[in-house]
C-alpha cells in the first residue's frame, strides 16, 4: 500500500499527456487523492496495533521549514501573481501534509512492528525503478514522446517532455542510492543488482552531468563505509573503466568545458539576477516563486527564464534575503539531525539528501518550484523529526492491550 501511495504520488509530477486539461486532472485528482489515501493507510495501521502519539526531535527542523512557508504565504500579499503563488505554495502544503503522513506510517511500523520487512528504503527504491522501467520501455515503443532532442537535434536525452532529463537524472541516482541498502540485508542480490543496471543506464540516457556526480559521490560513500578490499578493487576498476565514456558522453557535451565552466550558461544568468532583479526588491521578494514584476526575468546580459535554476537563489529572488536566512538554517538543522541516527540510516539520509541537493543547484530544487526534489526533502525532515512517545496514556494502553498484548509485557 505504501508503494502503490508514493508511486501515484511522484508519479504525479510527470507530464504525461500534451493535453494540458488532462495533465491538470491528473494532477489535482491524482495528488488529493493519494493525500487522502495515505492518511486512511495510516490509520490502518494505527488500527492494526500502533499509537499515534510522538515526541518531536531536532525540532528546529520543522519550524524553520514551517516558518519558510508562513513567509511564503504572506507573500502573496505583495506578490506580482498572486494567484501563481498560492498555487505553487498550495501544492507545497500538500505535499508536506503527504509527507507527514508517510513518515509517520514509516515511523510507527518501526516502532511497533520491527520485525516488518517494510523498509523506506526499499519503498523508495522500488517505486523509482518502476517508474525508470516505464521510461525505458518508452523508449522502445515510443521514442518521440520519451526522448527529448536538445542542442540543434543532435543530441537525445531520457524524459522527453515528459520530466526534465536533469529530474529524472536525479530520480535514477536516488533510487540507486536506496537499492543499494537492498544489497546488505538481502541474500539474493540478482534482482536489486538487476534493478540498479537498468536505473544506472537510464541515468546515462538522460545524459545528466549533476546526477552523475551525485551518483559518485554516493558509490564512495557506501565503498569507504564496506570492509570488503576486494569489493572496493572491483567497484574502483568499475568506475574508472567507465570514466572516459561517461567523460565523452556527459561531460565533454557540445560546448566542450566552457559550457561546464559556466554550469551551461547559467552564471551570467545568476549574475544578471543578483546584481540587476535582487536590488529592486532586497529584503522580501517578488513574491513566492516569482522572480521578477514580470512574467520572466529578462537581461541584455543573459537568456529569458521564468525560474532560476538555482533553489537557493530562487528563493533569494522570492522572499529575499530574509528568506534565505530562514532556508540555510533550516538545511543547517537538518543536516544537523543527521548526526544523531545510527550509521545506517544517516548513510541513507544522505543518500536521498546529495542527489537531490546537487540537483537543487542547477534545477528547481528543495526550494523551488513545485517538483518531486521538494516532496523528497519533506520526507528527509520528517525522517529525523519523530521520536517514540515512552508514556503511555490509559486509553492507549487499553488500545495495545487489545490489539498487542505482547507490546506490554
Amino acid at each position: 500500500m505504501l508503494h502503490i501511495a508514493l508511486f501515484i504520488m511522484v508519479a504525479g509530477f510527470f507530464t504525461w499527456s500534451e493535453n494540458i486539461i488532462i495533465t491538470r486532472g491528473l494532477k489535482v485528482v491524482g495528488r488529493i487523492g493519494v493525500t487522502i489515501y495515505i492518511w486512511y493507510i495510516y490509520r490502518k495501521i494505527l488500527n492494526f496495533g500502533a499509537i499515534s502519539s510522538f515526541n518531536w526531535r531536532n525540532i528546529f527542523s520543522p519550524i524553520f521549514y514551517i516558518i519558510y512557508l508562513l513567509l511564503g504565504f504572506a507573500s502573496i500579499m505583495w506578490s506580482t501573481n498572486p494567484g501563481y503563488s498560492a498555487l505553487q505554495w498550495l501544492m507545497d502544503i500538500e505535499c508536506l501534509v503527504f509527507s507527514y503522513f508517510f513518515m509517520r506510517s514509516i515511523s510507527s511500523i518501526e516502532d511497533f512492528f520491527p520485525n516488518s520487512n517494510i523498509r523506506f528504503y526499499n519503498i523508495m527504491g522500488n517505486v523509482t525503478f518502476i517508474l525508470i522501467a516505464v521510461f525505458l520501455i518508452g523508449t522502445i515503443f515510443n521514442p518521440d514522446d520519451f526522448f527529448r532532442l536538445v542542442e540543434g537535434g543532435e543530441e537525445s536525452r531520457l524524459g522527453g517532455y515528459i520530466m526534465n532529463p536533469n529530474e529524472l537524472g536525479m530520480l535514477c541516482g536516488l533510487g540507486i542510492s536506496c537499492l543499494i541498502f537492498d544489497l546488505y540485508r538481502k541474500p539474493n542480490k540478482f534482482f536489486t543488482i538487476l534493478k540498479i543496471a537498468c536505473i544506472t543506464y537510464a541515468l546515462i540516457l538522460t545524459k545528466s552531468r549533476s546526477s552523475l556526480i551525485g551518483l559518485l559521490l554516493i558509490v564512495f560513500f557506501h565503498i569507504n563505509r564496506s570492509s570488503n578490499l576486494k569489493l572496493k578493487a572491483l567497484v574502483y576498476i568499475g568506475i574508472i573503466s567507465v570514466l572516459p565514456i561517461a567523460v565523452e558522453k556527459l561531460i565533454m557535451r557540445k560546448g566542450g568545458i566552457d559550457d561546464l565552466l559556466s554550469m551551461t550558461g547559467r552564471m551570467p544568468f545568476w549574475k544578471a539576477l543578483i546584481t540587476e532583479g535582487l536590488p529592486r526588491e532586497p529584503l522580501l521578494g517578488f513574491g513566492f516563486m516569482r522572480i521578477d514584476y514580470n512574467e520572466a526575468f529578462s537581461s541584455v546580459h543573459s537568456y529569458t527564464a521564468h525560474m532560476t535554476h538555482n533553489t537557493f537563489i530562487q528563493v533569494l529572488m522570492n522572499l529575499g534575503f530574509v528568506g534565505l536566512g530562514i532556508v540555510l538554517f533550516q538545511l543547517f538543522f537538518t543536516i544537523h539531525g543527521f548526526t544523531k541516527e545510527n550509521t545506517e540510516k544517516k548513510l541513507m539520509l544522505f543518500g536521498i539528501l546529495i542527489p537531490v541537493l546537487i540537483n537543487s543547484l542547477t534545477e528547481f530544487g528543495i526550494f523551488g518550484e513545485s517538483n518531486y526534489g521538494i516532496l523528497f526533502y519533506q520526507m528527509i525532515i520528517f525522517s529525523v523529526s519523530f521520536k517514540k512517545n515512552t508514556y503511555l496514556t490509559s486509553i492507549q494502553k487499553l488500545h495495545l492491550k487489545k490489539k498487542r498484548p505482547e507490546l506490554l509485557v
